[in-house]
C-alpha cells in the first residue's frame, strides 16, 4: 500500500475522553483523525461533570447540549450508614456556599457520547475511522496504524484513550502500577416517588458507599452501589420488584418508593496508574492513565483534565517550533499530569480503605475529618473549591482561561 499522509494526531478511543480530545485537537486546528469504533449504545452508567470540566466543555461548544440533557447538582450530602461504633456526623455541602448554581450536572453516558458525537460529525476538520486499531508501530517521527479492517493511518502522535486493557500504551512499552478492591459496583438508574430536588445522596456503608445522583425529571436518579463481589452479583440477578425493595431499604425511602429501570451492571473495582503517561509518541488520556473506584465523581473530571493539560501542551510546543510528539513533550506533559493524578487516585484509595476498615482509631479519624467539614465554613468551601478544581495543578482551560497563544504552524 502507498504511504498513508502523516497527521499530526490519530486519537485512540471513543469514550468520552477520546470524543473531548479529538474534538478539542480539531477546534485547536490540529490535524486530527479518531480511530475507534461506533460507542456503545448500552451504557446505563452516568458521569458527574463537575468544576472545571463545566469550562472546558464551553470551550469545546456543547456545554448547553449537556446541560439540557443532564441534571444539576445543586447539593451533596454524605450520610455515614455503617452502623458502627464511631459514626461520623452528616456532612453536606451546597453549590451556593462557593457562588455557584450547581457544582455541575449528571447525565447518562450514552447521552453524553451522543452530544459529542454530534459535534465531531459537524466538524469537517475531523476525520472519524469507525475501527479497532489492531497494531501501532512507533517509529523517530511518527506512529503508524493498522486498524483490523486493514486501514492504515499514521500520527507524528497518538492520543491513548482506548481504556485500562490498552493496545497503545502496550505498544508504547509502559508499565502500570495496579491493584485490585475488595469490592463491585452496581449500577442502575431508577424512578422514586419523591423529588430529588437535585441533591445528590452518598450513604456510607461498611462495604462502600451507596450513592444516589439525580438524573432529569427530579423522580429519576441514577445508582453506584458498592458492595461484596458476591452481594453485587446477587442484587444484579433479583428481578426489577426485588432490586427496587431492596435499593428503597438502603437508602431508607428517602426518595419514596423505587422502581428500577432496565439495564444493569456489575463492574469490579481496580485502580491503575501508569509509571508514564507519555512514551514513544503515544499520550495517554483517561482510563489509559489511570483507573479507581467510583468516589467522589472524580473519574471523567481528571480525564478532562488529562486532555485540556495535553493540548496546553502541544500548542505551546507549536509555538515554540517543537516536535508535538518528541520526547520533550511527552515529558511536559509528565511533568504537568503526575502530581493531579497522583494525589486523586490515592487519595480515593485511602478514603475507601478508611471506610472499609473497622479499626477504631481510623473510624475517629474520619469522623473527626467529616466533623471539621462540616463545622467549619472556610474549611468546607476550600474542600468543596479544591474538590472541584485543584488550586495548584488545573490547566488553563479548566479554570476558564484561554490556552497558550495559538498555535502556529511551525514545528509541527
Amino acid at each position: 500500500m502507498s504511504d498513508p499522509a502523516v497527521l499530526d494526531v490519530a486519537v485512540v478511543g471513543a469514550g468520552p475522553a477520546g470524543l473531548t480530545a479529538a474534538l478539542l485537537l480539531a477546534e485547536l486546528g490540529v490535524s486530527t483523525a479518531l480511530v475507534a469504533p461506533p460507542t456503545r449504545p448500552d451504557d446505563v452508567r452516568t458521569t458527574a461533570l463537575l468544576g472545571g470540566s463545566v469550562a472546558f466543555l464551553k470551550r469545546l461548544g456543547v456545554w448547553d447540549d449537556i446541560a439540557a440533557a443532564g441534571a444539576p447538582l445543586a447539593t451533596m450530602r454524605l450520610v455515614d450508614d455503617t452502623r458502627r461504633l464511631i459514626r461520623a456526623p452528616e456532612a453536606t455541602f451546597h453549590a451556593r456556599e462557593i457562588g455557584l448554581d450547581c457544582f455541575g450536572v449528571n447525565i447518562v453516558n450514552t447521552d453524553l457520547t451522543g452530544i459529542l458525537e454530534a459535534r465531531l460529525a459537524a466538524h469537517a476538520d475531523l476525520a472519524r475511522v469507525e475501527a479497532t486499531v489492531e497494531t501501532a508501530t512507533p517509529s523517530a517521527d511518527r506512529v503508524d496504524l493498522v486498524t483490523a479492517d486493514g486501514r492504515h493511518l499514521a500520527a507524528r502522535l497518538v492520543v491513548a484513550a482506548d481504556g485500562r486493557r490498552s493496545r497503545l500504551r502496550d505498544a508504547a512499552g509502559i508499565d502500570t502500577t495496579t491493584w485490585a478492591h475488595p469490592q463491585s459496583a452496581l449500577v442502575v438508574n431508577l424512578t422514586h416517588t419523591r423529588p430529588h430536588h437535585d441533591v445528590s445522596t452518598e450513604f456510607h456503608t461498611a462495604t462502600g458507599p451507596c450513592v444516589l445522583v439525580p438524573l432529569p425529571g427530579g423522580h429519576r436518579s441514577s445508582v453506584v452501589l458498592i458492595e461484596t463481589p458476591d452481594e453485587a452479583e446477587r442484587l444484579r440477578t433479583l428481578d426489577d420488584a426485588a432490586l427496587s425493595r431492596d435499593l428503597e431499604r438502603r437508602a431508607h425511602s428517602l426518595l419514596g418508593a423505587m422502581a428500577v429501570e432496565p439495564g444493569r451492571q456489575v463492574w469490579p473495582l481496580s485502580s491503575l496508574i501508569a509509571r508514564d503517561f507519555g512514551r514513544a509518541r503515544i499520550a495517554l488520556v483517561g482510563e489509559t492513565a489511570h483507573t479507581f473506584p467510583p468516589i467522589g465523581a472524580q473519574g471523567l473530571t481528571l480525564s478532562l483534565r488529562d486532555i485540556a493539560c495535553l493540548a496546553e501542551q502541544l500548542v505551546e510546543a507549536r509555538r515554540r517550533g517543537d516536535d508535538i510528539g518528541g520526547p520533550a513533550t511527552l515529558a511536559a506533559y509528565e511533568r504537568a499530569r503526575r502530581l493531579d493524578v497522583e494525589t486523586r487516585a490515592r487519595g480515593v484509595d485511602l478514603a475507601n480503605r478508611a471506610l472499609l476498615s473497622d479499626a477504631l482509631p481510623v473510624q475517629a479519624l474520619r469522623s473527626l475529618g467529616f466533623l471539621l467539614a462540616a463545622r467549619i465554613g472556610p474549611l468546607r468551601r476550600l474542600v468543596m473549591r479544591e474538590g472541584l478544581t485543584p488550586s495548584l495543578t488545573a490547566p488553563r482551560l479548566m479554570r476558564g482561561l484561554d490556552l497558550l497563544p495559538g498555535p502556529t504552524r511551525g514545528g509541527g
